[in-house]
């Protein structure tokens, strides 16, 4: 089986390591590519309390493990929630140094979620989704001048955008040049179809996060959930999809010593597909 024909591998997949050993661990199992985790309280290999001498040795490690960077799968405060000014200049600078980071990891976007950790609105649906897609759309204008996207990663089970009817509410507001993120897991655990969502979306998603799930549980290794990968890769195949893909297994079903085999088994299972 050709290297080049394996997904990428998210470091969220190693959370329980340091940033150093999970990039070696990634790398020995034979991955090229990484998603870089920046996600506080799911993966902390990028501190939230981002300063300019952590940017610098977050990327010095990226760089030294070898290992390209599709993405950062980073977070900048609950885009759904009106700011003072105060928080306007914290959230600002947040954002500026995750940009830094991920040009100096070499990656191609920024991912960023779909609005709180909390299904509740805060002023409403419609107001809230208004908000999330004016702060994406600010988003955008500040990595323009780094060189990146922004994509959103929608549904997410936790958060506003909860399931694919909220996603595609969202993605409605949402500035044509933002990217969506398909993740099998998400969506099949709210009670999607992530085959149909590939074709429901056709031609805005630009990024695949895969992982399995059941009903209200996103923590399966592949093969241990209820996901047809066959189907989800042959709709993508069928809406002419060009976009990378990455494991992102933070499984719950494996003990970390098993999680390199898991995702060798992983990647070659979505390779031979």
């Amino acid at each position: 089986m050709e290297r080049q024909q394996w997904p990428g591998c998210s470091s969220i997949s190693f959370r329980h390591l340091p940033l150093a050993a999970a990039l070696a661990t990634i790398a020995d199992c034979g991955f090229d590519e990484i998603d870089l985790g920046a996600l506080p309280g799911v993966c902390d290999h990028v501190p939230y309390e981002l300063t300019d001498p952590a940017v610098d040795e977050v990327a010095a490690q990226v760089r030294r493990s070898g290992l390209a960077v599709r993405s950062v799968n980073g977070d900048i405060g609950d885009l759904n929630r009106p700011l003072d000014a105060e928080a306007r200049r914290e959230r600002d600078a947040h954002l500026q140094r995750l940009l830094r980071l991920s040009s100096a990891c070499g990656a191609r976007a920024l991912v960023l979620p779909c609005g709180a950790s909390s299904h509740d609105p805060v002023a409403g649906f419609e107001a809230d989704l208004d908000l999330v897609a004016s702060e994406l759309a600010r988003a955008v204008r500040a990595a323009a001048e780094h060189g990146l996207a922004i994509w959103v990663e929608a549904p997410h089970l936790y958060r506003l955008c909860w399931n694919s009817d909220l996603a595609a509410q969202l993605v409605a507001r949402l500035d044509p040049a933002i990217g969506l993120v398909l993740d099998t897991s998400h969506i099949a655990a709210s009670g999607g179809d992530p085959a149909a969502f590939a074709h429901r979306f056709a031609g805005r998603i630009t990024h695949v996060h895969l992982r399995d799930a059941t009903p209200d549980y996103i923590n399966c290794s592949i093969g241990n959930g209820d996901i047809d990968f066959p189907a989800v890769l042959t709709s993508l195949r069928a809406t002419g999809y060009q976009g990378g893909a990455a494991l992102e297994l933070e499984t719950r079903d494996i003990t970390d010593d098993e999680r390199p085999a898991a995702a060798v088994k992983a990647a070659q299972y979505i390779a031979a597909l």
